[in-house]
């Protein structure tokens, strides 16, 4: 797409890449699902761009030129720059890498263009004096620094930048020099005779044609007598790569001036043709254009890229919780099932309850005489106060024994389907160090069944003061009445075999029947659906507050659920931006 010097169109397409900055700038991606380390690093990369060259150049395309020299590890570039510049302002040596800290020399009227953050705002500026020695910039901090030198050499309207090697064995060396060939306006890639068809150069070069960057290339070293072959085939690839409009410049194997340089006519070819652009307003404004133009084109891309990625962050986010819902629903729905099935009725709370209510001889009495029921009850829970609350007791430690063994069960089942999903690990670590503690786990259980059984005795109370019972009467079996509400509750054959059928089924049909004389078949029933629901949502409760460790873990991965949509209107907005500066 042509680009225009509108200034109204320049202004429009720079607010819709601030936000499409700021919508990168506040995307995280914490999950190591797949694919996320080289969308964080693209993420990095295209605020690299956008910081240290596409929004400096749209603020100013008048600026500078800024060409970058790069290529390989003992390419000779520094030793090009000084051929350039006629002055040893780069360090050459043998010693590899040489160049850690990038040195850009640019014309002395030219200097304000540089000293400031303009451009690769994130290194901190060191300013040579003309004349100063060389120095390699092996410091800790020379991957954070540029070196800035002011050279009459150079026409204005042109800086050069000497970068570090692209294939260097240092990490930050090949890190920076991609970030510095990102900022560049043109490149001049530097290759040899016998490194030329190594794959790394021919990586970047195949970008810069993607993106449309202006490039020169310099075949740097080449014996006498297979100049012309080796150029023939290399000319040849970069016409395969799209690059056959890219100059190339040949510089022959020799030996260096007293002064340390290369003949000043090995690189007499490549000077006047930087001159040459460097002179020509109009030929410095297409060439920022073009780069610009495809660097906004590639930023646009790989944003959305990061988008993509982002929302694939928020599927896994989605998933991860998905599993936490399900084991905590099927352990609610298992622990429901347990009250219902009779399992409950079994061990300690069978054996309280036979005690409470007596010998056999009570069950034939209730069984054949319903009638009576209601004038033996004050009797029997007069005599009988202890055994109630030992059934109470029965029942409050089965039910809170059931509420612990449910909540570890969904918590295992959580962790080996987190261990199996990629990326989990690291928030597993977090939720299970929030998870509660074993004796926390059992009070908060306890509590709630003694909760749960409060409400079936404040139930019964009720009930029986709108019956009109005595106070005597509710004083003494008020408690009795409450666990025989409960085991009508908890009564099924479902979960027993052999004679606890027998036990089970008689003792459902003494409390139920207990209940109805009392308080009548319709009362019985709103009491026992009122006392499943109560206890249904204290489960809920229980287990919710579980697995709000888990909940709590995916909630501070800090994930976006607006990221890629935002990303998504800020690439759409400087598209948008773009065709109205060209006038499309």
């Amino acid at each position: 797409m042509t680009l225009l010097a509108s200034p109204d169109g320049a202004r429009a397409v720079l607010a819709a890449l601030d936000g499409l900055r700021e919508a990168l700038v506040g995307l995280a991606l914490p999950l190591d699902v797949a694919g996320a380390d080289e969308a964080r690093a693209e993420r990095a990369e295209v605020l690299d761009q956008l910081g240290d060259y596409v929004i400096p150049r749209y603020e100013q395309l008048e600026a500078p030129l800024l060409a970058v020299v790069g290529g390989s590890t003992g390419a000779g570039k520094s030793t090009l720059v000084n051929a350039l510049l006629r002055d040893r302002v780069a360090v050459a040596s043998a010693i590899r890498p040489t160049t850690r800290r990038p040195l850009l020399v640019h014309h002395p009227d030219d200097a304000a263009w540089f000293a400031d953050d303009r451009v690769l705002p994130g290194l901190a500026r060191v300013t040579l004096a003309p004349g100063a020695p060389a120095a390699p910039g092996t410091g800790a901090g020379a991957h954070h620094e540029l070196e800035l030198r002011a050279s009459a050499e150079l026409p204005e309207g042109l800086a050069l930048l000497d970068a570090p090697d692209i294939d260097s064995v240092v990490t930050e060396n090949r890190q920076l020099a991609n970030q510095l060939l990102a900022a560049a306006d043109l490149w001049v890639f530097v290759t040899t005779a016998a490194r030329y068809g190594d794959a790394i150069p021919w990586a970047l070069l195949a970008e810069a044609a993607a993106r449309r960057i202006v490039v020169a290339v310099v075949l740097d070293r080449v014996p006498a007598g297979v100049s012309a072959e080796v150029r023939q085939d290399l000319a040849a690839r970069l016409e395969e790569e799209g690059l056959g409009r890219a100059p190339l410049f040949v510089i022959r194997e020799t030996t260096l001036d007293p002064d340390g340089l290369l003949p000043a006519d090995d690189v007499a070819a490549l000077r006047g043709w930087l001159h040459g652009i460097a002179a020509d307003a109009g030929s410095r404004a297409s060439v920022a254009r073009q780069t610009l133009g495809g660097a906004v084109d590639a930023v646009l891309e790989r944003a959305s890229g990061v988008g993509d990625a982002a929302r694939a962050q928020i599927g896994a986010q989605n998933a991860l919780a998905a599993q936490v819902d399900e084991a905590y629903a099927q352990a609610h729905q298992r622990l429901m099932a347990a009250t219902a099935d009779g399992a409950m009725l079994r061990g300690e709370v069978l054996a309280r309850w036979q005690e409470f209510v007596g010998t056999g001889e009570f069950f034939r009495s209730v069984e054949a005489h319903v009638g009576r029921v209601r004038d033996r009850i004050g009797s029997f829970f007069r005599g009988r106060p202890a055994p109630a609350e030992q059934v109470g007791v029965a029942i409050e430690t089965g039910l809170q024994t059931l509420l612990v063994a449910e909540a570890a069960r969904a918590a295992a089942d959580v962790d080996h389907a987190w261990r199996l999903e990629p990326g989990a690990r690291t928030v597993l670590a977090r939720a299970t160090a929030a998870l509660t503690s074993e004796d926390r786990l059992v009070d908060q259980a306890s509590a709630q069944v003694r909760g749960w059984q409060g409400d079936l005795l404040g139930m019964v109370r009720e009930e029986g003061a709108d019956k009109r019972f005595t106070a005597r009467m509710l004083s003494f079996g008020v408690n009795g009445l409450a666990i025989a509400l409960m085991v009508v509750l908890f009564a099924s054959t479902a979960g027993l075999t052999g004679a606890e059928i027998a036990i089970a089924g008689g003792t459902a049909v003494v409390a139920q029947k207990l209940l109805e004389a009392v308080f009548g078949d319709d009362a019985v029933r709103k009491m026992t659906q009122a006392a499943r629901a109560d206890l249904h949502r204290r489960a809920g409760e229980f287990l919710a507050a579980q697995a709000a460790a888990y909940r709590g873990a995916l909630a501070g991965l800090a994930v976006d659920p607006g990221g890629p949509d935002r990303i998504g209107a800020a690439v759409t907005a400087v598209r948008a931006a773009r065709r109205a500066e060209a006038g499309l």
